[in-house]
């Protein structure tokens, strides 16, 4: 990124069940948290633009959101908001689009904040409304399980990855998320509990996948060259990228990952100067047990086939040779859709500062990675590199 962006802020709510709270009050909650973070204080006046993500909408049983419901939670009208909805990367984009915002020169300081409701409805209503989504043809009455599971199942064919060592992707998770005070899920469990839980969509079962959930996150961006006046420890955005796929089966060349996520990994470390050997800490988007695993080999963490051993080995837990998803994850610290993306920079905020508490992990070259994939039957792709210089 020719002109370098910094985080000097960030907070979220806890992810769970907030039937106390609404989408604006959720969002207006994670933004003041934002605000308080900022070492050397913020006046809401900095503060020029606005990027909203939220996904579903009226479809959750939400107001009809738009720019104006962010401005309007944070007390700010007037303020110039947009509203992004990108499928699950949609809070990531809207980091990387205000991030864009600020390198080109247009703004000096802006917030971003991703919110979701996803259990106003209950979770038969949410499934029945989420397979009205899509081609009407090609993805109708599709829910993430049936949309992931069939990759995971094949990948299981072609490299002998075993329900067992999917189980310990939720197993990692959720002793993480028992260490993070926002994480939806805050037990332990067992590969027993996750193999023996209601098979959802094989080879998925209930444990193999993240919950439904509400809650947002919100960071604060500025240009590097200000960012003293807010703080003495930034965090800068290295590089970002965003690729697409064919969103069908039939358009997609292969079926034990996702080319987007590739390409837009590839574009993020070329933009950050660096690869995948050189990251301390992943927070990638494990929707799935076996979404986690081929990601694994999609970002580069290790070669084409061996995410499941990689797990096995114990090479991604807190204190491994590549920590993935120290908050827990989807899986277990919960996904509402339009923060996820947002939360995870959240955690990789405090992971590189070493704020991070009992879930620190070793730094050695001060870089991170964030990533989602999703969208409707899975075609695209974001992935943000952080770095503490």
């Amino acid at each position: 990124m020719r002109n370098k962006v910094a985080i000097v802020g960030a907070g979220m709510t806890p992810f769970g069940e907030h039937f106390d709270r609404g989408l604006e009050q959720l969002a207006a909650d994670s933004y003041r948290t934002a605000l308080a973070s900022v070492d050397k204080g913020i006046d809401p006046a900095d503060i020029e633009a606005g990027f909203f993500a939220n996904v579903m909408g009226s479809l959750g049983g939400n107001e009809i959101p738009s720019g104006a419901t962010l401005a309007n939670a944070i007390g700010l009208p007037g303020l110039p908001v947009s509203r992004i909805e990108n499928g699950c990367p949609s809070g990531s984009d809207s980091i990387r689009i205000g991030a864009m915002a600020v390198a080109s020169g247009v703004h000096d300081v802006i917030v971003v904040v991703g919110a979701e409701k996803l259990r106003e409805r209950s979770t038969k209503e949410s499934l029945l409304e989420s397979g009205r989504v899509g081609h009407p043809i090609l993805s109708y009455a599709n829910t993430a399980a049936t949309i992931f599971a069939p990759q995971a199942a094949r990948h299981m064919h072609e490299y002998g990855t075993t329900r067992e060592q999917l189980a310990m992707v939720a197993v990692k998770a959720w002793d993480n998320a028992s260490l993070n005070p926002n994480a939806q899920r805050q037990e332990s469990i067992t590969v027993d509990d996750v193999l023996n839980s209601p098979m959802l969509c094989s080879p998925f079962t209930v444990l193999d996948s993240c919950p439904q959930s509400d809650g947002a996150a919100a960071v604060v961006l500025c240009r590097a060259d200000i960012a003293h006046r807010f703080t003495d420890s930034p965090v800068y955005i290295a590089g970002v990228g965003l690729a697409t796929e064919g969103l069908y089966y039939h358009e997609k060349t292969r079926m034990t990952g996702w080319d987007c996520t590739r390409l837009a990994s590839s574009r993020a470390y070329e933009m950050a100067g660096i690869a995948a050997q050189d990251l301390d800490a992943v927070e990638l988007h494990d929707c799935f047990t076996g979404t986690e695993i081929m990601t694994y080999e999609d970002l580069g963490l290790c070669e084409e086939g061996a995410g499941g051993k990689l797990v096995e080995y114990g090479e991604t837990t807190l204190h491994g040779r590549i920590p993935v998803n120290p908050s827990g994850g989807l899986l277990a610290k919960g996904h509402p859709v339009g923060a996820t993306g947002v939360a995870q920079v959240v955690e990789l905020f405090g992971q590189l500062r070493e704020q991070a508490g009992a879930r620190q992990v070793s730094l050695r070259n001060g870089k991170a990675l964030q990533h989602n994939v999703g969208g409707y039957s899975v075609g695209i792709s974001v992935v943000t590199v952080l770095s503490r210089d």
